[in-house]
């Protein structure tokens, strides 16, 4: 795969796609698969290669180019040596960073494109320049006395280097890219910021796809980070105020990523509008913004409909990656209270669980303390398909979504579904307003983290035979109307042609 071919859309994608399942990944191949018209050539932004293995998909034939950046590996072939730096240079990067530390306020054009055009390159203001030289120890401190003054200097340095020196990979990467017609991101973070560097190289259009809102999920892995240490004691206040500091420091940085995407981004696409009204709030002109929802193919779930048995099994379901996000632990601890009144249920968590492994020992651990070795059943990663018919109730407790895509197939199974007030969740399983509503509801939202009301939920479902079937048919109806890949497809169809066709966005 080269980079010297035409392609029509590059797709930039952080830890997802190809190498993590999932429900952005799944989307990623059904966009790519859905529009066979279009050429991709895709860039994976990772942290470090320890953190993947081997591929989880094999591309269309429509991919015609791949490659693989990592972010968080040492830097190779760099040793540390004296050097000045260049002055000018590193005044641009000053007042660059100064814009990480506002709120609301994009980097500039001219500035974004000013760096983008040296930043990372050998001959100009490379890693090894920051890292070692005296221009780039000048600027540090300027920043530190500027803004974290009380903060220890030792806790800004590290966390000045973990944070910026990435931007360095992804200003390499904008200045080699393959010859694309228009770039697409499926988030912010790296993966948008890296869109941004594209829009100033190449000034071909620009699109952000969010599933989640990046900066948001951020923030929930930031507060359980244990790398930042929390106050244990009065001993510790000062050492939890510089990691308090260090906290906000990331944030603000992931915030200035989003903000700077989105105002370099031609046209932001959320789920649905919920998550659009949140991307103006965090600042994308609203002008730019627009609900795409996630459409599955409703055909590949028909035998599954046509295999419901008559009552409902009693098993509950989870379809999902076993990570902190998903509060796989409510789910176990919602199993423990229904089989107090069922004690035939069963609780299944169907999902990869490579990803988190320290995690996956806890929940482990969790289900053995309670007493639910027979009742809780972690399945890895299963054919949806195939097991939903021996499902009674599809059950999702995470802590944030955005359109879960298991929530769709459950219900094209003719599967009612109980899910968080998280995302799209009441959306898809009450109806947007209107006829959709009117439809009625296809199954039971409840609080996050809150095992009584999950398992009263649970019991609610499982209990009438009768009620259970209406909730699944209602669910089926649903999809079928509103939810089809084909709605998608058509929408993520026209935003492409014009981009490649030529014709501006704004």
């Amino acid at each position: 795969m080269s980079k010297d071919v035409d392609v029509d859309i590059c797709l930039l994608l952080e830890g997802t796609y190809p190498y993590v399942r999932g429900g952005v990944s799944s989307w990623v191949h059904q966009i790519i698969s859905g529009l066979p018209e279009y050429t991709f050539h895709l860039i994976f932004l990772g942290g470090h290669p320890d953190f993947y293995g081997e591929p989880a998909y094999d591309f269309p034939e429509n991919v015609v180019g791949f490659e693989v950046h990592y972010l968080l590996s040492p830097p190779g072939n760099i040793k540390p040596s004296s050097r000045m730096g260049k002055t000018k240079l590193f005044r641009a990067w000053g007042r660059f960073l100064s814009y990480f530390e506002k709120d609301k306020t994009p980097i500039p054009n001219d500035l974004l494109g000013e760096i983008s055009e040296f930043l990372g390159q050998k001959n100009k203001l490379s890693l090894t320049d920051f890292l070692y030289s005296r221009a780039s120890w000048d600027i540090l401190t300027e920043r530190y006395l500027d803004s974290a003054e009380n903060q220890s200097f030792v806790d800004y340095f590290w966390t000045y280097r973990g944070i910026y020196q990435p931007l360095f990979i992804l200003s390499q990467i904008s200045q080699n890219l393959p010859k694309a017609k228009a770039f697409h991101s499926v988030s912010t973070g790296y993966a948008g910021f890296l869109g941004a560097l594209c829009r100033q190289q190449t000034n071909c259009p620009f699109l952000i796809s969010e599933h989640g809102i990046y900066t948001k999920e951020r923030k929930i892995d930031l507060a359980q980070a244990n790398w930042i240490k929390d106050r244990h004691s009065l001993i510790d206040i000062s050492m939890h105020k510089d990691m308090d500091l260090t906290r906000k420091t990331w944030i603000r940085f992931f915030e200035q990523l989003g903000l700077t995407a989105y105002h370099q981004a031609d046209h932001i696409v959320a789920l649905f509008e919920g998550n659009r009204q949140r991307q103006h709030t965090d600042g994308a002109p609203e002008h730019k913004t627009q609900v795409i929802v996630n459409g599955i193919n409703t055909q590949r779930f028909h035998a599954a409909y046509e295999l419901r048995p008559t009552s409902p099994p009693l098993v509950v379901g989870l379809v999902g990656r076993v990570v902190p996000i998903k509060d796989i632990k409510t789910f176990i601890r919602t199993i423990r209270g229904a089989v107090e009144e069922m004690p035939e249920l069963e609780g299944w968590i169907i999902g990869p669980k490579e990803e988190d492994p320290s995690y996956v020992h806890e929940c482990e651990l969790l289900i053995e303390s309670l007493g639910l070795t027979n009742n809780v059943k972690m399945l890895g990663s299963q054919n949806v398909a195939e097991i939903m018919p021996k499902l009674g109730v599809m059950m999702l407790t995470s802590i944030s979504e955005a359109q879960p895509l298991v929530l769709l197939e459950a219900m094209a199974s003719g599967i009612p579904c109980i899910a968080t007030e998280v995302g799209a969740c009441r959306e898809i399983i009450d109806g947007a307003a209107g006829e959709d509503a009117e439809l009625g509801s296809a199954g039971v939202i409840i609080p996050i983290a809150s095992p009584i009301d999950g398992a009263q939920a649970i019991l609610q479902v499982l209990s009438d035979t009768e009620a259970w079937l209406k909730a699944g048919d209602i669910g089926k109806s649903r999809v079928t109307r509103y939810y089809d890949e084909k709605r998608m497809y058509d929408a993520y169809r026209s935003l492409y042609e014009e981009a490649i066709g030529g014709r501006h966005w704004l």
